[in-house]
């Protein structure tokens, strides 16, 4: 079975023919390399080592894993397939604890396999199922965009921090992805993007992103966001998430936080895009694990070491904003504003009640 890219942007990742094929990021902006996965072990060992990275994006590629682990599975059983994809979904699991797009996509995995019989029909359905997931997220980015896009003026220049394209997501993007679909509604747009040390996800992934599109992009270190701001140069900022709790509480890549008090100490607007998958309903922020990352990242850039033998490294991968700093979440069911945990139940709750917003011209919930 072979899934076809229909998307004129970058592509993240893919099934072709009972693998996974995703864009190594590893590699970027020097080498635009895909790689395949054939075992679920693979594509976990891909979400681990940053091949694949950002929240929508890992949530198909671990759905994906397990549709792999469904199809490469030997069992003759359901319920000894059902402990396959078991074993499955806790590597995939495990492989990164803060975005919380990883669980929902193995769970609509285990879901659909349940619903079946025959090893046959789960096998079937589940490659089916994520495939599904990862076409409805493209046009879900482009919904989410579309409505972001009602919040920009011609004319901004719009500050974003790390990576939330097309390569964290399965194409098109949630903050670039309104970057994108401003452009394309004719307006004139410039990006600016943090560098987003250590890991350099706005320098090698972001630059490389709107490059590649033509979209006006300059890239700054993280140490500047203060400066620009302060001398009137940023109109907006918009960033992705990897986990929003139903009060309105963003986790998302380290540096996001102080990126948020900036914009709110210099009265510029602070956007959050992410889709409905990233939205955690049920945890409090004492349950949520900040993920700790590999010191190598902090001590070196490339091969060369630019810290002393003997230093402690403090390296967290995420950090939280609350909601007071944030002026709307946009989704694909339009854009949040305060309060948010009384927005966001009746949003879950289907008791949405839509007005026309004059908040931007944007459409409020």
């Amino acid at each position: 079975m072979k899934h076809k890219r229909s998307s004129t942007y970058l592509t993240t990742i893919s099934w072709e023919n009972d693998c996974v094929k995703l864009i190594d990021q590893t590699k970027l902006p020097e080498d635009l390399e895909v790689i395949t996965c054939s075992t679920y072990l693979e594509v976990a060992e891909a979400i681990k080592r940053l091949a694949i990275r950002g929240a929508p994006a890992i949530g198909v590629a671990a759905a994906m894993g397990l549709a792999l682990c469904a199809v490469k599975s030997s069992s003759s059983t359901k319920s000894k397939l059902m402990n396959d994809l078991k074993t499955a979904y806790q590597v995939l699991l495990e492989t990164r604890p803060t975005a919380i797009n990883l669980k929902w996509g193995l769970d609509m995995i285990i879901d659909e396999a349940l619903k079946y019989d025959t090893i046959e029909e789960i096998k079937r359905n589940t490659v089916l199922c994520a495939i599904k997931m990862s076409e409805e997220d493209i046009a879900t980015n482009k919904k989410l965009g579309r409505f972001g896009s009602y919040l920009i003026n011609d004319g901004d220049v719009v500050m974003t921090h790390c990576n939330a394209g097309a390569l964290a997501t399965v194409s098109y993007g949630t903050a670039l992805g309104v970057i994108r679909s401003v452009k394309e509604s004719g307006k004139k747009i410039s990006v600016i993007a943090t560098e987003t040390r250590p890991v350099m996800q706005g320098s090698r992934l972001t630059a490389f992103e709107l490059v590649h599109d033509d979209i006006d992009v300059s890239l700054i270190p993280d140490t500047a966001v203060g400066h620009l701001m302060a001398n009137k140069m940023i109109d907006k900022v918009i960033v992705g998430a990897d986990r929003i709790l139903r009060t309105g509480h963003v986790y998302n890549k380290i540096g996001t936080y102080q990126v948020a008090l900036l914009s709110k100490s210099h009265g510029i607007p602070f956007y959050v895009a992410a889709p409905l998958s990233t939205f955690d309903l049920k945890n409090n922020i004492s349950d949520i694990v900040i993920e700790e990352r590999s010191v190598e990242e902090v001590i070196k850039i490339g091969d060369k070491r630019i810290a002393p033998t003997g230093v402690r490294i403090f390296n967290p991968a995420f950090d939280l904003t609350p909601p007071e700093l944030i002026a709307g979440i946009i989704t694909e069911k339009g854009v949040i504003t305060a309060p948010y945990e009384r927005n966001l139940t009746n949003l879950f709750n289907n008791e949405i009640k839509q007005t026309v917003s004059t908040h931007h011209s944007g459409k409020k919930i």
